[in-house]
Order: structure tokens, then sequence, then C-alpha cells
């Protein structure tokens, strides 16, 4: 939800007061999706391992328990790639709505003649990327 994160933008006035702006795009959908995912498929296993240990019988002599499982496992294998594409596109548009020179295309300040804008530092998004990994 980048729309909501402000930050200051220099007028380069004298005695004026810094202009909020406002970054654009929302990518919380992505993330949102691959965390629930993870979360289901946590309490699943977990679900799982209590069937296979303490039920252990009753999940032997049922035919249709281990199948169902195994339907289940593939389901949550396809969205977890799907999650985790979605949620790898997701970055990479946060990645470039945070820019450092999108942003600086941004501020009008920076459009005028002669004048020169850049950035203090570059974002890391070292641990992002290794989200997307995982």
């Amino acid at each position: 939800r980048l729309y909501q994160i402000p930050f200051g933008m220099p007028t380069c006035e004298e005695e004026s007061e810094a202009r909020t702006l406002y970054l654009i795009g929302d990518f919380s959908a992505p993330a949102e999706f691959f965390v629930t995912l993870g979360v289901f498929s946590f309490l699943y296993s977990m679900a799982a391992l209590v069937l296979y240990l303490r039920f252990h019988s009753l999940y032997t002599e049922n035919t249709k328990l281990p199948f169902t499982d195994f339907c289940v496992t593939v389901c949550f294998a396809f969205f977890w790639l799907v999650a985790a594409a979605a949620w790898g596109k997701g970055l990479s548009d946060v990645k470039a709505a945070t820019r450092p020179s999108a942003l600086i295309a941004a501020m009008a300040v920076c459009q005028g003649d002669g004048v020169v804008c850049n950035a203090g530092t570059t974002p890391a998004m070292g641990l992002a990327n290794i989200s997307v990994v995982r």
C-alpha cells in the first residue's frame, strides 16, 4: 500500500515548507496471498502430522485418506508456485515504484532547467529478493 507512504519533497524556495508527495501503487494483494497460503500450508502440515502420528492406523486402513492427502498436497504445491510468482511480480512492481530515478522524475522541482537532483541512497532489496526465492 505505497499510496499510504508520504515523503517530503523540497520546493527549493526560501521559507517554504516541504511539499508532501505520496507514492503510487497498491501491491499488497500478492504479498497477502503469499503469506495466507504459507499460513494455511503450515496449518495443514501440522494437521497431517497429527494424523500420521496419532491416527496412523486410520490412515493405513482407509484407502481414500492417502489419496485425498496426496490431492491436497498437489493443490498446495500448485498454489505455492502461483503465490511465489505473484509475489515476485508484486516485488518487481514495488521496486519499480520506489526506484530513485522514478521518484526524482515525479518531483516537479527536479524538472526545472539547470536543476540536478540525485538520490542520497539506493533502497536495499536483498531480503525481499530472498523472500521470493524461498
